[in-house]
């Protein structure tokens, strides 16, 4: 048997999922709709970087604070700050560091401001972005998190699915950003000395590989973190809230991750390239295409165990042609014994494009006669 590994936590919603295998490794009300507090920010920076990439912006684009926004954004009362000062010129990647890095409240507004004109079309593009990426119980009223009556929420299952997006959609930008153990912004009053503050990442540090992502805090959404970390191929990302202090925070984080690591183990199902399976193809200038894994395929398995696995592969078929090699078009399902099914990509191993008309009317008359 093979049942999953026991974790108890004071947080009242938890959620982790092994990256490589789809599996996921524990979950306690993971459809609850909740208050993000600065968690939002991953769907503020994950609009930046997909606008990086396609060129819309670049890293060294200046934005103005304009003097409305420094009011809002300064002083006690406006939570987490960069220190930002009116007037000033600030590029897109010093905005970035201070809203990953810093968490500063500002900065997200100063940025959806210099994109979009105004915080409220920015907030559209987050919503675009949200329904695009699947994350269908979410809803972005601010690009920061600051409470707003209940308008922006999210989900754990959601701030995981956006974590992983923000991972895979944009490693390089990824990587660049969401590890820094701390950034420079601003000047103190009176002396003029530089502010330097840390990074709030608990696991940064404390669990090896961690490398992201975002920490948030409200009063009414608690303490919580969406976080990921990376040992021997596998990535991990966990998502905890409703805690309720900084250091419980850091502790029931780094205990959570490091459980999974610990108590789950991958376990080799298909080499990257092997063929497992044809799959009909329709009206395609080839009657089959070979189903192959795109990488390494493995499942999550509680460590020290061998249980049964199956396996069966699912697409919707036959494929309509054209197919592109590489393509997603089916899943190679494990099952195990007290275990919820893994799913794993498989793609598409040559291209096949549509056939000609001949083809087509041929298909066509085949199928007129049961062929």
């Amino acid at each position: 048997m093979a049942a999953a590994p026991a974790f108890e936590t004071p947080a009242p919603v938890a959620y982790l999922t092994d990256l490589s295998s789809g599996a996921i490794l524990y979950s306690k009300d993971p459809d609850r709709r909740m208050p993000p507090a600065s968690m939002a920010k991953m769907m503020t920076v994950y609009v930046a970087f997909d606008m990086l990439k396609k060129g819309e912006i670049k890293l060294d684009t200046q934005y103005d604070v304009r003097p409305e926004t420094w009011k809002q954004w300064h002083g006690p009362a406006a939570g987490s700050t960069m220190f930002l000062s009116t007037g000033e010129k600030v590029s897109v990647e010093n905005l970035l560091k201070g809203i990953v890095t810093l968490s500063g409240n500002d900065a997200c507004v100063v940025l959806a401001e210099g994109i979009s004109g105004t915080e409220a079309a920015f907030t559209e593009r987050m919503n675009q972005a949200a329904k695009r990426l699947g994350l269908t119980n979410s809803h972005f009223g601010t690009s920061n998190g600051w409470p707003d009556n209940g308008v922006t929420y999210v989900t754990a299952r959601d701030l995981a699915k956006l974590a992983a997006a923000t991972i895979n959609d944009h490693p390089d930008y990824y990587k660049k950003f969401y590890s820094l153990p701390n950034f420079t912004w601003g000047k103190t009053l009176g002396a003029g000395a530089d502010i330097t503050q840390a990074n709030r990442d608990p696991l940064l540090g404390r669990v090896a590989g961690a490398d992201g992502l975002k920490t948030g805090h409200t009063d009414e959404a608690g303490y919580g973190f969406t976080g990921s970390a990376q040992q021997n191929g596998r990535r991990l990302i966990m998502v905890m809230a409703g805690l309720t202090s900084s250091n419980q925070r850091i502790e029931e984080s780094v205990k959570f991750m490091n459980w999974g690591f610990r108590a789950w183990q991958a376990k080799p199902i298909v080499a990257k390239g092997r063929k497992v399976e044809t799959a009909e193809v329709q009206l395609g200038n080839a009657s089959t295409v070979g189903l192959v894994a795109p990488s390494n395929l493995t499942a999550t398995l509680p460590a020290g165990t061998s249980p049964d696995i199956q396996l069966r592969v699912v697409y919707n078929g036959p494929i309509k042609a054209p197919i592109k090699a590489g393509q997603h078009i089916a899943d190679l399902v494990v099952m195990t014994p007290d275990m919820p099914a893994q799913s794993l990509p498989l793609v598409a191993d040559k291209d096949v494009d549509e056939a000609g008309f001949f083809g087509r009317a041929w298909a066509g008359l085949m199928g007129l006669f049961g062929g």
